[in-house]
């Protein structure tokens, strides 16, 4: 751990560096934000809290949105309309506003979720055209990008709220000639967060060239999370194709895109808690992903913008229909939208997602959608806690009791090693003889620690990516899926920040006591014998260790092991205590 916190520790030119492009960043602000107060009409009354046009009260987004330059499309740019128009539709899950500017939605508002500061979760960064794009080439060599064309709406009403168990349809014309257009037809649902979309070709069999056209979402997702360096190490785009899910992730500034070939399931862009993907029905040739990062990934100023496009076939019928969901990373919404959908939701390492995909799926997913009517998340997690330790007791039991009989043996070990200190060939003899004699396994201490040490990993891993916990309060963490900072440091600590969590404090501190009892180290009751300054010096160190790793956690994460360490205290008292008993009874 030292070695690698030595060889992973920044440079000074590097921080020197990190600092320099700060300071740029802030420069560029402060001249940006004089540039919008001067411009500002005496008038306007708009505070710092409210929404302004082009901004999301300083939240950091993934990309930038760039115009694009409106280019000649032929007979399409002649279709478009001069007028402009929206509709504004309400559902129990989302606000959505559609707009005739390449027929689709402009911004999309989650109802059920709100960012770190309390503000509506706008998906889509501040754009006044479409988030979807049908793109193809033309026989007049054209490249057609419909984002940028103005359709007809076919669907008048400016105002639609759906209750569950209801539907609409909002449709939208491109009207080329008499016998030519192109007609959109949107299926908006009050019961989910999906948008289907259903496209007609009329009269434009000759037209596109290869008979393929290309679908995808462009804009940027907003960021949600307070500390936007956290969150961009989730910023990706994704598709599954093959049976397997590939990421595109940048881990510098920087553009990548990768293409791939054959089928498709479906194409991503996600942020931590949120995403939109796009499926298809139609038959499908391949797919794009498109990844840009302006600066270091743990800058908070840094903007990371990811882009998934789907080439599908026109059918016979000439038409394309999509599925789109826009909405949180929700095990019940992503698995009613596509049996993977929830693989982009790190619940484990690949080596181990044989045990962390059923344990999620079928153990933890249920447990908390059961209790939520109950009991506050907090309280959850710990009677969560306490039944893992219940279930995992067994082991737990087995492996006390093999580290409580070696304790037994160190008089008697320390006396072998020092009768053949210069012959380690019989002092290793010796105490094998010792051992067997006593009926002592010397890794029975070790071996029930490592079967636990996968659900261990599971949790770790699923506590800090899961909606489950989000912004769920508990005693003084506002936030169980952000770090529940309560001491603020004059100075920066390397890895661990100028701020300390209250529950990764505490469990350090039941980690110490832990360690005590068992004279070793390791997490729910780890440890090996007693005895030697290596292991004496170790139970100090190691919970010192994971307060730096634990630290910038999720809340919900370090309460969990608080806990575990806590009942793994109370198990250890007493099955030390039933031993002594043991021990008496046998003596009488």
């Amino acid at each position: 751990m030292v070695a690698w916190a030595y060889f992973t520790m920044p440079t000074e030119q590097e921080l020197r560096e990190r600092q320099a492009e700060q300071a740029r960043q802030d420069s560029i602000t402060a001249v940006q934000e004089d540039s919008q107060q001067v411009q500002q009409p005496a008038g306007d009354t708009t505070t710092a809290g409210e929404e302004q046009s082009g901004s999301d009260t300083g939240m950091p987004s993934v990309g930038g949105q760039e115009e694009d330059e409106i280019r000649e499309m032929g007979m399409f740019s002649a279709a478009s309309k001069a007028d402009t128009s929206e509709t504004i539709v309400e559902t129990p899950y989302y606000k959505a506003t559609f707009t005739n500017v390449g027929a689709g939605p402009s911004q999309v508002m989650l109802k059920q979720h709100e960012t770190w500061n309390h503000q509506p979760v706008r998906m889509i960064q501040d754009t006044t055209q479409s988030a979807y794009s049908l793109g193809f080439l033309t026989t007049e060599n054209y490249n057609v990008e419909t984002d940028q064309l103005v359709f007809e709406p076919l669907s008048q009403d400016e105002n639609v709220i759906l209750e569950e168990g209801e539907t609409t349809q909002l449709q939208y014309a491109l009207n080329i000639s008499d016998s030519q257009r192109l007609v959109y037809t949107y299926t908006l649902s009050g019961d989910t967060y999906e948008i289907d979309l259903d496209i007609r070709f009329e009269g434009l069999e000759q037209t596109i060239v290869g008979g393929t056209v290309d679908f995808g979402w462009k804009p940027q997702l907003r960021f949600t999370e307070k500390y936007a360096s956290t969150e961009a190490t989730y910023a990706s785009a994704y598709v599954f194709t093959g049976g397997e899910m590939e990421q595109l992730k940048l881990s510098e500034a920087g553009q990548n895109e990768r293409n791939y070939n054959g089928s498709i399931g479906w194409v991503a862009t996600r942020t931590k808690f949120f995403s939109q993907i796009i499926k298809t029905d139609n038959s499908t040739q391949g797919a794009l992903l498109v990844g840009q990062q302006t600066g270091a990934t743990d800058l908070s100023t840094t903007e990371h913008h990811y882009q998934s496009f789907i080439t599908t076939d026109i059918s016979q019928e000439n038409t394309v229909s999509y599925q789109m969901y826009v909405g949180p990373m929700a095990y019940k919404d992503l698995r009613r939208y596509h049996e993977e959908a929830y693989d982009m939701v790190d619940v484990g390492y690949s080596w181990l997602r044989w045990l962390s995909d059923p344990l999620v799926k079928y153990m933890i997913i249920p447990y908390f959608g059961f209790v939520e009517d109950y009991m506050n998340v907090g309280l959850a997690i710990i009677l969560f806690a306490v039944l893992i330790k219940m279930v995992l007791y067994p082991l737990t039991k087995k492996s006390y009791r093999s580290m409580a009989a070696m304790k037994e043996l160190q008089p008697e070990m320390k006396e072998i090693k020092e009768k053949y200190a210069d012959d380690p060939e019989k002092q290793q003899k010796a105490t094998m003889k010792l051992y067997k004699e006593s009926g002592v396994n010397p890794l029975g201490g070790c071996l029930p620690n490592l079967l636990q040490l996968p659900i261990l990993i599971t949790l770790w891993r699923f506590f800090q990516n899961s909606i489950l916990i989000r912004q769920q309060e508990f005693l003084w963490a506002s936030d169980l899926s952000a770090p529940d900072y309560i001491l603020s440091l004059p100075f920066s600590i390397p890895f661990l920040g100028d701020q300390v969590a209250g529950f990764v404090l505490l469990m350090t501190g039941a980690m110490f006591v832990q360690s005590k009892l068992t004279g070793g180290m390791g997490p729910g009751g780890g440890g090996g014998a007693a005895g030697g300054p290596n292991m004496q010096a170790l139970q100090y160190v190691f919970p010192f260790m994971l307060l730096f790793i634990f630290n910038n956690f999720a809340a919900g994460l370090s309460l969990y092991y608080l806990i575990y360490n806590v009942v793994s205290i109370v198990q250890q008292l007493l099955i030390y205590r039933q031993m002594d008993q043991e021990k008496e009874a046998a003596n009488a």
